[in-house]
């Protein structure tokens, strides 16, 4: 395997959903070995685990750290954390204990890229009120991740699908909350890290659909002046800027002219108003990337799936693109600081 790969640490999410068997199966399936060196970090006992639960087999074998993995043999390097007994924790069930030791093998993760030795991390799915019960007190993984990582400037979750790259303004808030939330500050952030991201992925002038807030845009102000007085104006000062930013557009009809091509991304103004459409146009194709941050961070777009545990029936694809894009994004992201 080429050295220049990107080094991908790959973790299997709770044990007790289905990350351990998707991670199984891309492991065994090879294609992410492709484009990337993997090294697997966790606990030995999860990936056996998913081997069993998948149906699959593909040699381990234990590392200590990064410099005594050799990625020309067909054995998959694991740095073994030993910190999580399947076997203590039923499947199909949200644990505090199992969200405590998901957080704990994330953390290990995120040291490794704090020290250089991966250049991206890519994580199956977890569950964040099991991690926020077993004492990982953040919202989500992504505010977690900004955390550790130190990080004090704006950043945001953002979906992939087909290269749409779907924002919004608001994140894991309330929708009551949300609505406080939006404002020309946010709206700017978020579009001006769009705009970012899509240029580190290889896009050189990202075209940007900005989404209205109420019903028809407000109907020039009859369901609502926020269009009109906040959103609009915010877009035309972004644009101003140079940014490729249009809108703002009905939520109801915007993603159909962007799944057609007529956009690379769209700013929605809250969680669902982006999530519903992009999961039903590819519910198990969808990589979530946590963008803004100095670490690359890609899963897929889906959960953990608690009713289908165990019986062999997961769909890995998100985790493979998930993979695949972290190291898109890392080889970019070496690419610009080469040329910096």
């Amino acid at each position: 395997m080429p050295n220049t790969l990107p080094i991908i640490a790959l973790v299997a999410g709770d044990c007790t959903g289905i990350g351990p068997e998707i991670t199984a199966k891309v492991l065994a399936e090879g294609a992410i070995q492709q484009v990337a060196r993997i090294v697997l970090v966790g606990d030995a006992r999860v990936i056996e685990l998913g081997m069993t639960q998948a149906g699959v087999s593909f040699p381990l074998v234990k590392i200590a750290d990064l410099a005594e993995a050799d990625w020309s043999k067909a054995a998959v390097p694991l740095i073994d954390l030993g910190n999580t007994d399947p076997a203590q924790l039923p499947p199909g069930i949200a644990s505090p204990l199992s969200g405590k030791l998901t957080g704990d093998t994330l953390a290990a993760a995120i040291e490794l890229a704090k020290a250089g030795k991966v250049d991206g991390i890519t994580f199956a799915p977890l569950n964040k009120r099991a991690m926020f019960d077993g004492g990982w007190k953040f919202a989500d993984e992504h505010k977690m991740f900004a955390h550790l990582l130190g990080h004090t400037t704006y950043f945001s979750e953002m979906n992939v699908l087909d290269n749409q790259w779907m924002s919004r303004v608001t994140g894991h808030s309330s929708l009551r909350e949300a609505l406080d939330q939006i404002n020309e500050e946010s709206i700017t952030d978020a579009i001006t890290l769009v705009d970012t991201m899509l240029r580190r992925a290889g896009f050189a002038s990202p075209r940007i659909a900005v989404a209205a807030l109420n019903p028809h845009a407000g109907e020039n102000g009859l369901f609502g002046r926020d269009e009109i007085e906040l959103i609009r104006p915010t877009v035309e000062k972004v644009k101003a800027g140079g940014i490729n930013a249009s809108g703002p557009f009905p939520a109801d009809t915007v993603y159909v002219r962007a799944f057609a091509g007529e956009f690379d991304s769209v700013v929605a103004m809250y969680h669902d108003q982006g999530q519903i459409a992009t999961k039903l146009k590819g519910f198990n194709r969808g990589v979530t990337v946590t963008a803004g941050l100095e670490t690359v961070f890609t899963t897929p777009s889906h959960g953990t799936a608690f009713d289908i545990v165990g019986q062999g029936v997961a769909r890995p694809g998100a985790l493979a693109s998930a993979v695949l894009l972290a190291a898109k994004l890392a080889e970019e992201k070496t690419r610009m600081a080469a040329l910096a």
